[in-house]
């Protein structure tokens, strides 16, 4: 839909998924859509590449679900999994399952900051992270480091939140040296876990307004996001809509 694929994945799905992957000690990527992706991806070459390299994308954002639902897709809300809500759980379920963690992306002493309370939250987790504020140039030192410090970890898991499209592109140019079970793009959620940023109140998700709580919070960065973007991508659900309904 949307000129895009996703997966009906719920929390439970996205773990067995894991386990899998950990498992066969291959390497996998566990991407995600929502309304932004859906309009970068049909702007920006470098998403549509990460997004063909991608084992399995779920869906982040209940607009989407929305969607899918009048095109005459089977989903619920249990299908929309976004990190603010999901970081919790993955974190204990990582815990349980003695998978390590590795997240690189947010501002000097964020994502630290967040570490720790997910160790107070899953007792047991093994947990790394790196500031995302570094040279992304391939060959440049600094991400030379941040890689030997993922390799040194070892981490089954290896989430990326550095922003779209920067972490797509720097995942899709490091990926063959992640040495992770499991690489996601996960955006700035552990933003939300430290504190660093407010979280949106759950029933704002639920009713799929937590766009308007940011906005209000950060307008000038999510004007064009929020009040542009989503019109392109409702262009391609009456598209959608009009071809189903012909076809």
């Amino acid at each position: 839909m949307l000129g895009v694929e996703v997966d009906a994945l719920d929390m439970d799905a996205l773990h067995a998924e894991i386990a899998l992957a950990v498992a066969s000690g291959g390497r996998r990527v566990l991407a995600n859509h929502n309304l932004h992706s859906v309009y970068l991806f049909h702007h920006d070459a470098v998403m549509r590449r990460f997004y063909e390299r991608a084992d399995r994308v779920h869906i982040d954002g209940m607009s989407l679900i929305w969607m899918a639902r009048r095109l005459g897709y089977a989903l619920g809300p249990r299908h929309r999994v976004t990190y603010v809500d999901w970081i919790g759980e993955l974190a204990r379920r990582a815990a349980a399952s003695g998978w390590r963690l590795f997240y690189v992306g947010g501002r000097e002493g964020v994502a630290a900051a967040a570490a720790a309370r997910l160790r107070r939250e899953a007792p047991g987790l093994e947990i790394e992270t790196r500031s995302g504020y570094f040279d992304a140039t391939p060959d440049a030192p600094e991400n030379r480091a941040v890689l030997a410090a993922i390799r040194s970890f070892a981490p089954h898991l290896l989430l990326a939140g550095m922003g779209m499209p920067r972490q797509e592109r720097w995942i899709l140019e490091n990926l063959e040296l992640l040495e992770a079970n499991v690489v996601l793009n996960a955006g700035a959620c552990f933003d939300y876990v430290a504190g660093a940023a407010p979280t949106p109140p759950r029933w704002a998700g639920r009713l799929g307004l937590e766009w308007l709580f940011r906005l209000i919070r950060e307008p000038r960065r999510l004007a064009r996001r929020y009040l542009v973007e989503p019109w392109f991508v409702l262009r391609l659900f009456l598209r959608d809509l009009v071809a189903r309904r012909t076809g």
